[in-house]
């Protein structure tokens, strides 16, 4: 049986990184995308295709899947998992930069799936995959853009599910929980200099700190990276995925707690998982 085509986003460093490398071990054929090519050399050695893409840009979006389509002939699988989070008080964070965080975390998915999803309804089968987090279940202080990025990425994917189902087009969340990599060393920077002084400079040494922490070997609050690598395998793999999968440390249970706890109970549980 022909190998099932795989792309994708984000693919020079952590989740992407090593879930194109666990879809090429599991029989795809895969492409990783990314801005950052030359951090893909060893996805490329091991031949995993490599392109340089920019989700926010329509031209370089439109060429990826392109040269895919006419390399391969089809597109079964598409994981969205480019994107970063900025975060820093709603009332400090420049509207440009929230613009930007929307941009990549949301109209960057949207984009992609726009483009893949005619051959995909033409071939009558297909996987989306979206990377969300437990963070588009419930909301954390100084995160106000991240969570209403991720916020929108869950209400996009459950309205694509129902519209795409007809077409033998499956819509799948991935929400990890707490994930070491350097996504929270980075998104700790943002914190720091939008936040680090001024008004909210306790809350953001606090959630900076946190966040600095879950890129930290032994951190017993993150997982490893490879714990969603294997749920988007699994996801890809399956004839009927599930249409979520919470994985990692905290994510199913914090998102039963968001459910089931009074709002203000549950205010004051994130504030100290916060160190707030």
């Amino acid at each position: 049986m022909e190998a099932k085509v795989a792309l994708v986003t984000g693919g020079s460093s952590g989740i992407g990184e090593i879930a194109a490398k666990q879809l090429k071990e599991a029989g795809f054929t895969v492409y990783a995308a990314a801005r950052r090519v030359e951090r893909m050399e060893a996805l490329s050695h091991s031949g995993i295709r490599t392109l340089e893409l920019d989700v926010t840009d329509q031209e370089s979006a439109r060429d990826v899947v392109a040269t895919i389509l006419d390399e391969q002939g089809r597109i079964d699988v598409l994981v969205n998992n480019a994107g970063y989070g900025s975060y820093g008080a709603l009332e400090e964070v420049p509207l440009s930069e929230a613009q930007s965080q929307l941009d990549v975390n949301v109209l960057g998915l949207a984009r992609m799936t726009q483009l893949v999803l005619p051959h995909m309804r033409r071939q009558g089968t297909g996987t989306i995959i979206n990377i969300s987090s437990m963070g588009g279940r419930f909301s954390t202080p100084l995160g106000s853009w991240y969570h209403a990025s991720k916020y929108a990425v869950e209400g996009l994917s459950d309205a694509m599910r129902l519209e795409l189902r007809q077409f033998g087009i499956d819509v799948v969340l991935i929400e990890p929980g707490g994930i070491r990599s350097e996504w929270g060393t980075i998104a700790a920077k943002h914190l720091r200099q939008t936040s680090g002084d001024g008004p909210y400079s306790k809350l953001a040494a606090g959630m900076a700190s946190t966040l600095d922490a879950s890129s930290k070997p032994g951190y017993r609050l993150a997982s490893e990276p490879e714990v969603v690598a294997r749920t988007i395998v699994k996801a890809a793999s399956a004839d009927k995925p599930r249409t979520r999968y919470a994985v990692g440390i905290g994510s199913a249970p914090m998102i039963a707690l968001s459910k089931i706890l009074p709002n203000r109970l549950f205010d004051r549980l994130i504030s100290q998982a916060t160190r707030i």
